[in-house]
């Protein structure tokens, strides 16, 4: 078995390299893989067991057809992470995502096809959804994005689906909700106010912090992803979430105790543009194939904290 995985580099994309390496996934304990990943900002090779028997790292770009090309044959399998992902810079600048996140998905389909890939599992965000008020979203529910981000993952979606349609590739979608764990990049919510509070800096916090997200270990989120990888449907979506949703303003008090700081650490600044205030996934799909979360929200959460405060030097360097 030869498992292709795009943007292996990046926080979830290395969980799930690793622990496909460590044979935790039934039926792979063989597999070889390559990640594929153009190491932009959040992309770092120290997430990854570089050295690895069974481990190929290429740096390309999924823009680059050319460097498909050479690579991608002769896999049997592609699981797709590979995206620009991080809201505010989208906001600030948004055409790297759409480049990055559909025409890339695009460019890496079409050499799929021409391949006779076997199987690709594309990994999408519930933020394309949009913001939901009360209940929670199925997969049936539309594509109502308001973040370039999140516009651009929802144009990947359709690209995809579009794929499985035209060509009668096995292409199968998850969207998760939001993730945290250990190597996840300090731009992101939950490292950025540990590393700033073990700094003994403040923690920005956008508006009043009532926004809500639904929180995932990252582990568990891979576990999901193999999930649907060896026991899904082609041509299906599947929503990835744990039930365990929380303010921000929570997390931000959660953390402060954690790193014993002061909750005058935590300090309110100008909400975000088109800042959704909730999410929340019905994931009774997924369940069904057997999936449940197995790592507790507050456990992951220490564990979390402790494993920042281990590693030092994974912090981003200070800015004056």
């Amino acid at each position: 078995m030869k498992v292709f995985v795009t943007g292996g580099a990046g926080f979830i994309g290395s969980q799930y390299v690793r622990a496909m390496l460590a044979g935790e996934y039934a039926g792979y304990e063989d597999a070889e893989v390559t990640v594929f990943d153009l190491l932009t900002y959040a992309g770092n090779t120290a997430n990854l067991p570089i050295g690895h028997e069974r481990l190929t790292f290429v740096r390309g770009d999924i823009r680059d057809a050319a460097a498909l090309e050479e690579v991608l044959p002769g896999h049997d399998v592609v699981v797709h992470f590979a995206a620009e992902s991080h809201v505010d810079r989208s906001v600030a600048g948004a055409v790297p995502f759409a480049s990055t996140n559909v025409v890339g998905t695009q460019q890496l389909l079409d050499s799929c096809a021409r391949h006779d890939v076997a199987t690709v599992l594309c990994v999408s965000t519930d933020e394309v959804y949009g913001s939901i008020e009360r209940g929670s979203w199925d997969e049936n529910e539309p594509l109502q994005p308001n973040s370039p981000y999140a516009a651009s993952k929802a144009g990947s979606d359709l690209v995809a689906l579009a794929c499985r349609r035209t060509h009668g590739l096995d292409i199968r979608l998850t969207r998760c909700s939001n993730n945290y764990g250990p190597y996840q990049n300090a731009e992101k919510l939950i490292p950025l106010f540990i590393t700033n509070l073990l700094r003994g800096k403040p923690v920005p916090l956008y508006g009043d912090g009532r926004n809500v997200r639904e929180w995932l270990h990252v582990a568990d989120h891979c576990a999901a992803l193999q999930l649907v990888l060896t026991d899904g449907e082609p041509g299906e979506v599947y929503n990835i979430g744990s039930g365990v949703e929380v303010t921000n303003v929570s997390i931000a008090r959660r953390l402060v105790e954690l790193c014993g700081a002061d909750p005058s650490m935590i300090r309110q600044v100008a909400d975000r543009k088109g800042h959704d205030l909730r999410y929340s996934l019905d994931f009774s799909k997924i369940t069904k194939l057997g999936f449940t979360p197995s790592i507790e929200f507050t456990a992951g959460l220490e564990s979390t904290v402790q494993w920042y405060a281990d590693h030092p030097d994974w912090w981003p360097a200070e800015t004056a």
